[in-house]
């Protein structure tokens, strides 16, 4: 029984060691670029290999999605954040900000592999975990309207507006326009977190128009 848990902590381990290779060559090369000898070359070891543990380079893709909406699952199920649900905004953005590199890649593989309907079950397993993310974070909102601290609106228009928020920045950021325009990449992506997670306030947006109607 040791035996055979020391072996398959072994194919755990070789299994992040392709993934994480793989990651790093796409964010470097390109996804099309890339084949699977060359993730093998990087990670030292045989192209059979690589098929030991993943049947297709699609399977890599989505592996690395998977895990990515795992980490973020994990990140929104944190004692942390359950202790403290007002800091879930920011952390919410500043995990899907904080690598426009991987978020761009992983949008791009994302419509690669439904446009092509390769491994479905796996789109789907992908598709669940967002959805479980979803509803995880729709319901916080949904405490936060009732406790009258955000605008009263269908708790999913505060989440979609979160994400239209997080895509249009990733767009700006890899725009070749708008990376002449924006010098300081960084401060902009700390300032677009800041004002995510003010939006939707209803305190704000109340003293916003009790300004207006005194300026009336």
């Amino acid at each position: 029984m040791q035996k055979e848990s020391r072996k398959v902590r072994e194919f755990r381990r070789r299994e992040q060691e392709i993934l994480d290779s793989a990651l790093r060559l796409f964010l470097e090369q390109g996804e099309d670029s890339v084949t699977v000898e060359m993730i093998a070359d990087e990670v030292g070891i045989g192209k059979g290999t690589i098929y030991k543990h993943f049947k297709s380079k699609a399977e890599i893709y989505l592996r690395l999605m998977l895990d990515y909406e795992r980490d973020l699952a994990e990140l929104l199920h944190s004692k942390d954040i359950e202790r403290n649900q007002e800091a879930l905004s920011r952390e919410y953005f500043a995990f899907r900000m904080s690598d426009p590199e991987r978020y761009r890649l992983f949008d791009r593989l994302e419509e690669k592999v439904v446009k092509a309907n390769q491994l479905p079950a796996l789109v789907e397993e992908l598709h669940a975990i967002r959805g479980s993310n979803f509803n995880h974070l729709t319901g916080v909102i949904q405490t936060r309207i009732d406790e009258g601290k955000l605008e009263d609106v269908p708790a999913y228009f505060h989440y979609s507006a979160a994400w239209a928020l997080v895509h249009g920045a990733m767009a700006m950021y890899h725009s070749p326009f708008w990376k002449d325009v924006i010098k300081d990449q960084e401060g902009y992506m700390q300032f677009l977190m800041d004002i995510g997670v003010r939006m939707g306030n209803k305190s704000k947006r109340k003293k916003e128009q009790e300004s207006t109607e005194q300026g009336a």
